[in-house]
């Protein structure tokens, strides 16, 4: 079981995933579509990568990134509803990688075995 990952690791891993197929599909006919993957496929990908090498610094990035995300599905749910789910699609992802990024210090946090305060 020492391969095996958290819970919220997997379900990290999996958004970045999510996030960036829905990024590739919600601007695939978009006439700059080289720019979109450059700028929302490329970096969620890096980050799965991060993450699935268990860097230290993956989540939280992931997370700083998921805010960007966040800020651009409700730029384009206020401003663009004839979008349908596009945006709505990010704004949930970004909060499953917020969430899921955040919840392993959460945890640790407070967690009731922490040692006292000394």
């Amino acid at each position: 079981m020492s391969g095996m990952r958290p819970p919220a690791t997997r379900v990290l891993a999996t958004s970045l995933v999510l996030i960036a197929a829905l990024y590739a599909a919600w601007y695939r006919d978009d006439a700059h579509f080289g720019a979109a993957l450059l700028v929302f496929v490329l970096p969620p990908l890096l980050l799965l990568a991060g993450v699935l090498l268990r860097r230290p610094s993956a989540p939280l990035w992931s997370g700083i990134a998921a805010l960007f995300w966040f800020s651009h599905g409700v730029m384009y749910a206020w401003s663009h509803p004839e979008l349908g789910l596009w945006p709505w699609a990010g704004i949930a992802l970004s909060l499953a990688v917020v969430f899921s990024a955040s919840l392993p210090g959460m945890r640790a946090r407070f967690s009731r075995n922490r040692p006292p305060k000394g």
